[in-house]
């Protein structure tokens, strides 16, 4: 098994480095080391609360293009930027390794279902 790496700046700018298998994805990672990174609609890019900034726009571009559905998620994420994605939607692979994430300050938890023919009462 590979041994990848990546390094997560919480909130407070601590940054928290791990060892990781190819495959995993982020948000996964982040949960299982107890850093705080939502995840409400459990990884199914139906929400937008496991936004990350990738630090390092080269690592970014190594990444695969964002699916149409993870770029309208990520147009309700709090403080997007050029090189935000949704945790659950980037797995860690060789091309990656050593990627630094960024946690934002805050997280919004819009849903899809809050728009999609969603009833207002």
């Amino acid at each position: 098994m590979v041994t990848l790496h990546v390094t997560f700046i919480d909130k407070d700018g601590a940054e928290h480095s791990f060892e990781v298998a190819a495959g995993d994805n982020l948000m996964d990672i982040a949960q299982a080391e107890d850093l705080e990174m939502e995840g409400a609609c459990g990884g199914s890019c139906a929400c937008s609360t496991c936004h990350v900034i990738v630090d390092d726009p080269d690592k970014y571009d190594a990444m695969p293009e964002p699916s149409d559905d993870e770029n309208d998620m990520l147009d309700l994420a709090f403080g997007l930027t050029e090189t935000s994605r949704l945790g659950c939607q980037v797995k860690m692979a060789k091309e990656i390794d050593g990627v630094k994430i960024r946690l934002p300050s805050m997280t919004r938890n819009l849903q899809a279902a809050d728009f999609k023919g969603a009833k207002k009462s």
